[in-house]
């Protein structure tokens, strides 16, 4: 079943599907809201886009949760689920897909993708001794672990020693064909960084690992064996399959893989790298499926320089954040100021001088007083300019008409905080522009063709910066859109691709002359030195 992507007009991207152990963390809604950057940017562009999330919902580690919490672990994967679907609405996250490891029609596409496997001669049943990190959900080997047998991850949980009969996955059987893949499609696995990090591991030899756990309950059983239970990683990575599944069909790896398949991108923390980088290809080439795209692996997140934890005191409520400060700032701030692949740090001084400078300041305020001009000088209209009458030279259009290639190129390789330096280099560029145009002192000499270009100018630049920042700021640039006389809401997904048309929106000189202009008001109003959340 070796299937090819025959559908360019689609873009299919995952987040990792997240544990349900607890509540959604800020690392969660990181992730979420830069897989949702993209999507929206894909969109844009006029691509059939399917975004996946979900959660991964077996395992040990949840039995025992919901144990410790008086619950069952279907009720407890129920509110955990409940409360990521929650965040990503509190985050203006738009989805198209919601899946849940502990779902029917899962259990139905994992036991299918088993026997594919089975049948391939790549599972056997072997003994299996060593340390089990019951947090990772995963074996460790002696020489990483920490002082006292502590997971080198969850530095506050002893492993614990395990020596029982599992399933196994023969993934050494694939060590030649993983490096060849590595080699023949070096943007396979990205950072750079990453892809090394896998190389090297791969290199030293790759081991078989378990596929199945005894005494453990909550999931799905061996479909020869039913005394084992399915190993969570060989459950959860197929979670992105059974997602692709339109909800009359019936789920089976053929119906699955039709339209959607291969994954162009699958978003993950750095974490679980390994498990997406060479265990998810060996088991796709195993079951004889084609490989997703690219694998991206963004770094960790710190507060104040520091490793955030309920254990240390400086966890980080990204839902207090949203209450207090609104998804778009939270948005920007972590998609600017923290270069996506590597570690990023929130401070809260940081984040209310980088959203106040930016978005009020920069561009908010820039907006604020073209439009008073707009409104004094031509009645409240677009200045009657055509882009073309606007010389070549000119400082903002010069600037204009190489931003959309400059953008596209930093959204395609995830180089969120390129994009907004770039964008917010026309918006600058904007403010000081009508500082030295003095359009107010043209218009009191009598130039009113120069007001007009000037006017002109800045409202397109600043029209031109929102519609390439509306992937990261959706809520901020519909205001300024509509400011700017357009009856439209970059949040309406079903309208974009023909309403606000790449091809035409990102070019600089697309405001029509003469469209009428709502009254100047704030689009970001500045934050407080308020309480941290």
């Amino acid at each position: 079943m070796k299937l090819t992507q025959t559908h360019f007009n689609t873009f299919a991207l995952t987040t990792p599907l997240y544990y349900v152990n607890d509540v959604p963390h800020i690392g969660s809604a990181y992730t979420t809201m830069a897989a949702d950057v993209i999507a929206r940017f894909q969109r844009l562009q006029g691509k059939s886009v399917l975004l996946i999330t979900g959660t991964d919902e077996h395992g040990q580690k949840i039995q025992r949760t919901a144990e410790e919490l008086g619950r069952s672990p279907q009720i407890h994967c129920d509110q955990i689920a409940a409360s990521f679907a929650s965040l990503w609405q509190h985050l203006n996250i738009q989805y198209d897909r919601f899946s849940r490891t502990s779902a029917p029609r899962h259990e139905a596409i994992v036991k299918e993708f088993f026997q594919k496997v089975w049948n391939q001669g790549d599972i056997y049943l072997s003994q299996q001794q060593g340390w089990y990190c019951v947090a990772c959900e995963e074996y460790k080997e002696e020489r990483e672990l920490e002082a006292g047998k502590y997971c080198p991850i969850h530095v506050n949980k002893a492993v614990e020693w395990r020596d029982e009969q599992n399933y196994f996955f023969r993934l050494s059987k694939y060590q030649n064909q993983l490096e060849t893949l590595y080699q023949e499609r070096p943007d396979f696995i990205q950072p750079e960084s990453r892809r090394n990090e896998v190389i090297n591991f791969v290199k030293q030899g790759l081991q078989d690992f378990s596929i199945s756990r005894v005494n453990i309950d909550w999931g799905f059983p061996v479909p020869s064996d039913p005394s084992h239970t399915i190993y969570v990683w060989f459950d959860a990575l197929l979670g992105y399959v059974t997602a692709l599944l339109d909800p009359e069909d019936e789920p089976t790896l053929d119906n699955a893989l039709s339209k959607w398949w291969p994954i162009n991108l699958h978003l993950i923390g750095k974490d679980i790298l390994r498990f997406h980088a060479i265990y998810w290809p060996a088991m796709l080439m195993s079951a004889e499926v084609s490989l997703p795209g690219r694998i991206f692996g963004h770094g960790f997140l710190t507060k104040d320089g520091k490793k955030m934890g309920k254990s240390l005191g400086n966890t980080l409520d990204p839902i207090a954040l949203v209450n207090q400060y609104g998804a778009d700032a939270i948005r920007f701030y972590f998609l600017k100021e923290i270069e996506f692949g590597q570690d990023g740090d929130y401070n809260q001084t940081r984040f209310i001088h980088t959203v106040n400078a930016h978005l009020a300041n920069d561009l908010g305020n820039l907006l604020n007083r073209t439009l008073k001009m707009a409104y004094k000088y031509f009645n409240g209209c677009v200045p009657n300019v055509k882009s073309e009458e606007i010389p070549k030279d000119d400082s903002l259009k010069t600037l204009g008409l190489t931003l959309a290639d400059t953008v596209t190129q930093g959204y395609e390789s995830l180089a969120f905080s390129e994009v907004c330096t770039a964008i917010f280099t026309l918006v600058q560029a904007g403010n000081k522009y009508i500082d030295e145009k003095a359009p107010w002192s043209l218009y009191k000499q009598g130039k009113q063709e120069a007001v007009s270009q000037v006017l002109y100018s800045v409202l397109e630049s600043v029209r031109l910066a929102s519609y390439l920042l509306s992937p990261i700021i959706p809520n901020i640039s519909t205001r300024i859109y509509q400011q700017l006389g357009y009856p439209i809401d970059f949040n309406d997904q079903t309208r974009l691709a023909t309403a606000l048309s790449f091809d035409t929106h990102a070019v600089w000189g697309a405001l029509p002359a003469n469209q009428s202009l709502e009254e100047a008001q704030p689009v970001f109003r500045r934050l407080e030195n308020a309480e941290e959340a």
